[in-house]
């Protein structure tokens, strides 16, 4: 089951959090569902709620700006979509650029998915000193792009949802 996006009460992406923790906000009345899967709904004694898409916070919650989204090896394998920067099969680890032995760091630009043969055939060297071409180079995402990536979607769900957040109306909200 994928995750389930959570806004703020001023309609700005937030986060993602899993269907369970979504029902429980929608059930304590801190959350609202704002899209909800057309088929489908959680039923329990007394009470229906359908299965939360993008639910709703109903308080504005103060976040602090960020510019860029934090680095992660599953963010790593997400942004590249599990395919290999070497070779284009499909990729189960991350591979450093520059080997963190020899100085390189955890960063959005030092890293690219690799499936594991290559990642072992480059070893603790650059790609230029193992005669490896990168078909892709790595790029930073923006944090709404994390955002999408970590609700699994792709292509046209992604642009419909895209399409979707600022069709919302703009609501003015006051600092709880």
């Amino acid at each position: 089951m994928r995750n389930t996006l959570v806004l703020n009460a001023s309609y700005e992406p937030l986060t993602t959090v899993s269907l369970q923790r979504a029902v429980v906000l929608v059930l304590q009345d801190k959350a609202v569902v704002e899209q909800a899967h057309p088929l489908r709904s959680i039923r329990g004694t007394g009470v229906a709620v359908p299965v939360p898409r993008v639910i709703r916070l109903q308080r504005y919650v103060r976040v602090p700006f960020r510019q860029q989204a934090p680095w992660s090896r599953r963010g790593v394998l997400a942004r590249d979509q599990h395919l290999c920067a070497y070779c284009g099969r499909r990729a189960t680890t991350v591979d450093h650029l520059q080997p963190r032995s020899r100085g390189g760091e955890d960063s959005w630009m030092n890293t690219v998915a690799a499936c594991a043969e290559d990642n072992q055939r480059k070893a603790d060297r650059t790609p230029e000193q193992a005669g490896m071409k990168l078909l892709r180079r790595p790029f930073v995402p923006t944090p709404q792009a994390t955002l999408m990536l970590a609700l699994g979607l792709r292509g046209s769900e992604a642009r419909e949802l895209a399409d979707w957040l600022p069709a919302v109306p703009a609501q003015p909200v006051t600092a709880a």
